[in-house]
C-alpha cells in the first residue's frame, strides 16, 4: 500500500526536511556572525585607544573596561559561525539523503509494478523479496538520516554553549587563548627555530629547522589571511586610511609570515621537480624483462622503485633546502652595489634574527599577561619589526629565491 507524499512508492518519508529552509537559516546565521565579528573588531580598536581619542573615548573605555561586551561579541560571533557551519554541512547531507530516497522510491515503484504483474507463485515470491529489500534499505536510510540529524543538532548545541554566560574552566581559557593567538604562536615558533639554527643550539640539521620554520610560517599566513578581523583591519587601512596600531601589526604579521614561508616552499618545489632527473641519472640497467617476472616479483620491484623514488625526492628537497638556507641576502650579491653591503649584512643578520624572535615571543607573552599588552609596547614592536622586515627579511628572502631559481653559481 502506498501513501501520498514525496516518496509515495516507499510509503513513508525516510529523509524529512527542507534543504531550502536549512540553507536560508545558514545564510542568515553567517551574516549575523560576520556583523558580530565587525562589531568586535571595532570595539577592540576603541578599547586599544588607537582608533578614537579624547575625553569621550576615555569615558567610553572606562564604561567597557573589564566588562563582558568584547568577550561576548567574540564568543557570540564564533558560536554563531560554528552553528552556521553545522547547518551548511547538514544541508549537504540532507540533500544527499533525499537524493538516495528518490532513487529508492523509483526502485520501489519498479518492484511494486513487478509484483502487480507477477502471475506465478515463484514470480510473486521474487517480486515481494525485491520490494522488501528496497523498503529495508529505505528504513536503513531513515536511521542514518535520524542519526546524522541528531549529531548535527548536538554540534549546534555545543557551538552555542558560549552564547550563555558561564564560568570557563582553565582548559577552556587556554583553548580560547590558543585559538585567538595561534597565528602569533606559530610565527613565534618559526622565529625561535631560526635563532636555534643560527646559533647552532641543537644537533638537528639547520636545513630541517629551515623547512620546519617555513611550514609554521605558512600555517600562520593561512590563518591570518582567513581571519575576518585581520582582513577588515587591512582593508580599512588601505581603503579608508585607518593606519592605526592594529593595521601595522596585522600588515607586518602577514608580510613576515609570507616572507618566512617562501624559501621553504621554493626549496620543496625545486627539490620535487629535480627528483625525477636525479632518479633517472642514478637508475641502473633495466635488468630482467618485465615479461619474464612473476606477479610477486613485479610487486616487489614496484615497491623498491617507490621506495627509491621517495628517498630521491627526500634527498633532493634536503639538498635544495640546505642550499637555500645558506643563501646570502640579495644585498650581499656582487651585482648589488658591487657587493659592498655584504659586510654590513653579515653584521646585521644575527642580531636582526634574534630581534625578530624577541618581538614575536613578546607578542605572544603580551597576550598572556595583560600588563604587557599596551599601545606603547605595540608601537615599539612595530617600529622595530618594520625596518627589520624591509631591510633584512625581504632581501634575505629574495636572495634565497634567487638562489633557488637561478642556481648556486649566479647567486654566490
Amino acid at each position: 500500500m502506498t501513501v501520498a507524499g514525496p516518496y509515495p512508492h516507499l510509503g513513508f518519508d525516510p529523509a524529512p526536511g527542507s534543504t531550502d529552509l536549512v540553507r536560508d537559516v545558514h545564510h542568515r546565521l553567517s551574516d549575523c556572525a560576520r556583523e558580530m565579528e565587525k562589531a568586535h573588531a571595532k570595539v577592540t580598536r576603541l578599547m586599544n585607544g588607537s582608533y578614537w581619542e579624547g575625553d569621550a573615548a576615555v569615558a567610553f573605555r572606562a564604561q567597557l573596561e573589564g566588562g563582558p561586551l568584547p568577550l561576548n561579541l567574540r564568543n557570540g560571533a564564533r558560536s554563531v559561525a560554528k552553528a552556521a557551519g553545522q547547518l551548511d554541512l547538514w544541508a549537504g547531507e540532507l540533500e544527499e539523503f533525499q537524493r538516495r530516497a528518490r532513487k529508492l522510491d523509483g526502485e520501489a515503484a519498479e518492484a511494486r509494478e513487478a509484483l502487480r504483474r507477477a502471475r506465478g507463485h515463484a514470480a510473486q515470491h521474487t517480486a515481494r523479496e525485491d520490494l522488501d529489500d528496497v523498503l529495508k534499505r529505505a528504513r536503513t536510510l531513515a536511521g542514518e538520516h535520524e542519526e546524522t540529524a541528531r549529531r548535527r543538532a548536538r554540534h549546534i548545541g555545543d557551538a552555542t554553549h558560549r552564547l550563555a554566560p558561564h564560568e570557563p574552566s582553565a582548559w577552556d581559557e587556554f583553548t580560547d587563548w590558543l585559538g585567538d593567538n595561534l597565528p602569533d604562536v606559530l610565527s613565534a615558533c618559526a622565529a625561535v627555530l631560526g635563532v636555534i639554527a643560527l646559533l647552532g643550539l641543537t644537533a638537528v640539521a639547520p636545513w630541517m629547522l629551515f623547512l620546519a620554520a617555513g611550514l609554521l610560517s605558512g600555517a600562520a599566513f593561512g590563518l591570518r589571511v582567513s581571519d575576518p578581523e585581520v582582513l577588515s583591519s587591512l582593508k580599512d587601512g588601505f581603503t579608508k586610511g585607518e593606519l592605526d596600531i592594529d593595521f601595522w601589526s596585522n600588515l607586518l604579521g602577514v608580510a613576515g609570515d609570507f616572507l618566512g614561508m617562501l624559501p621553504g616552499l621554493g626549496a620543496v618545489a625545486k627539490g620535487a621537480m629535480k627528483a625525477p632527473e636525479l632518479l633517472a641519472a642514478t637508475a641502473g640497467p633495466a635488468g630482467e624483462a618485465e615479461g619474464v617476472l612473476t606477479l610477486g616479483q613485479r610487486i616487489a620491484k614496484a615497491r623498491v622503485r617507490a621506495g627509491t623514488s621517495i628517498r630521491t625526492v627526500g634527498v633532493s628537497i634536503r639538498t635544495e633546502a640546505a642550499a637555500a638556507e645558506g643563501a646570502v641576502s640579495l644585498l650581499s650579491h656582487p651585482r648589488v652595489l658591487g657587493g659592498r653591503l655584504a659586510p654590513i649584512v653579515e653584521k646585521v643578520d644575527r642580531p636582526a634574527t634574534i630581534l625578530g624572535a624577541g618581538t614575536a615571543v613578546y607578542g605572544v607573552a603580551s597576550s598572556l599577561a595583560g600588563a604587557l599588552d599596551n599601545g606603547t609596547a605595540k608601537t615599539v614592536t612595530n617600529f622595530l619589526d618594520g625596518p627589520r622586515t624591509l631591510g633584512v627579511d625581504v632581501p634575505a628572502t629574495a636572495g634565497a629565491l634567487h638562489f633557488l631559481l637561478r642556481g648556486a653559481g649566479e647567486a654566490s
